[in-house]
């Protein structure tokens, strides 16, 4: 089998599996670093119950994101080896840092924050489960400056014999516009993530008749804005970086779209089947100007379609095709769209229950409470797959083609790479069952049981 489409495969299910497990650590951390706050500030042994509930599962999340995560680092170096020796000298810095900074401070307030409950003050005790949770959300951002590179390279020069990219500016690097475009959804999308997961929890109680009802009403409460902040903050950055990547990715936009020809104004596609080859209709739904409006906040402007997009890259980069994947692109994008906005009613009927008083569920809302706890899940999933499929074919947007940058067939063999990610997936298998079935454990034991 071709060596490019199993190092893809590979890179593709240990990056989406690590991802599992992210946005849970970011805005699982945050959630339990306030309601530790409100336990200091009150005196409320309410909130240091739940204070425990959410940390235990909080801590289990992590463990298990950590060790998912070290896989993805070594196949830089086995898979994308000439990815490597081309972006090394840049892409190594912010995971450097990422890991001698942000993960080791994360890490060492964690485990104060674990043994330190009845040993420090209680302020002081609060201040290090914050540590963390700055620390979970600096290791993405860290991240996040590395793929911003990838997304938009910057703060760099060409080796004199054109070998590999090497920092010239790392000011250009951190404060590339890509990451500030990013790291807010990224961020918001642990919010969602965290929100939902508690609203799912507190209402499966709550329907269970648990003794501590009152604390997981508190809970419901604390959910619920939690999640409802999380999702308008996830749509409002969402749609900055979408008029962001107007500018510096318009094909990721076009594709997102099935945008064949240029408009001005330009339709926004409510349902598509397209014809890729022929780069044409096949049936279409559209709203007029939409796309124009999304794009530049006003019904009038123009919005470049694939077929002159490519055209332009032709005469830019030389013959090739610079089309991604349009059925990727384009479903992924409605996936994350559409799992943003039932986030958003499910979160505004919260709102409704929680402003009345009101914890009663019927079994129909009960199971929409509780199952939308995957929505964040499907659109942070999606919203990656449109990020890095939709750039494609560059793995460094404008320097570096992803078929450029794969091992050599000669050092890492079709057969080796089936065997890696046959195991790998049976240890991310496994992995996830020991996550799900700890999780799922110590959600239904209740207060009682995290003390």
């Amino acid at each position: 089998m071709d060596i490019l489409f199993l190092a893809r495969l590979q890179f593709a299910l240990t990056s989406v599996f690590h991802f599992f497990f992210v946005p849970l650590t970011l805005g699982l951390s945050i959630f339990t670093a306030i309601l530790e706050t409100a336990w200091v500030r009150t005196g409320n042994e309410k909130y240091l119950k739940l204070v425990q509930f959410w940390g235990r599962l909080f801590l289990i999340n992590f463990a298990v994101g950590v060790v998912t995560g070290i896989v993805m680092e070594f196949q830089f170096g086995m898979n994308w080896s000439e990815y490597s020796r081309f972006v090394g000298d840049i892409f190594g810095v912010p995971l450097a840092i990422e890991a001698l900074l942000a993960f080791f401070m994360e890490s060492t307030f964690l485990g104060i924050w674990i043994f330190g409950r009845d040993r420090l003050p209680k302020a002081v005790h609060a201040a290090s489960i914050w540590l963390v949770a700055l620390g979970s959300n600096l290791s993405a951002l860290w991240i996040l400056v590395a793929n911003s590179f990838m997304q938009a390279p910057v703060g760099f020069r060409m080796a004199a014999d054109g070998s590999r990219a090497e920092m010239t500016d790392f000011a250009a690097l951190l404060f590339n516009p890509n990451v500030w475009k990013q790291f807010p959804h990224v961020l918001a999308g642990g919010i969602v993530t965290g929100g939902f997961l508690v609203i799912a929890i507190s209402v499966w109680h709550l329907m269970k008749g648990t003794k501590d009802r009152e604390a997981f009403i508190t809970s419901m409460k604390f959910g619920t804005i939690y999640a409802f902040i999380g999702t308008i903050f996830v749509t409002m950055a969402g749609h900055t970086q979408m008029q962001h990547i107007m500018k510096t990715q318009p094909m990721k936009v076009a594709a997102a779209e099935a945008l064949w020809e240029t408009e001005n104004p330009a339709s926004f596609s409510l349902f598509t089947i397209g014809n890729e080859e022929k780069l044409e209709d096949v049936f279409s739904i559209r709203i007029p100007r939409l796309l124009s409006f999304l794009a530049y906040n006003s019904f009038e402007g123009e919005v470049k379609g694939i077929r002159d997009l490519q055209a332009e890259y032709e005469t830019k980069y030389g013959t090739g095709n610079y089309i991604p994947s349009i059925i990727t692109a384009y479903w992924s994008f409605r996936l994350m769209v559409g799992a943003g906005t039932l986030m958003l009613f499910v979160s505004l009927l919260g709102l409704w229950k929680v402003s009345r008083d009101d914890y009663r569920f019927s079994p129909f809302i009960g199971a929409l409470f509780f199952w939308s706890m995957l929505l964040p899940w499907i659109a942070n999933s999606t919203g990656w797959i449109l990020a890095e499929m939709g750039r494609q074919p560059w793995i460094v947007f404008g320097l570096l083609k992803t078929e450029q940058a794969v091992t050599p067939a000669s050092v890492v063999s079709s057969g080796e790479l089936i065997l890696s990610i046959t195991l790998f997936t049976l240890l991310y298998l496994m992995l996830a069952a020991a996550d799900l079935f700890l999780i799922r454990k110590y959600a239904a034991l209740g207060l009682e049981a995290a003390e």
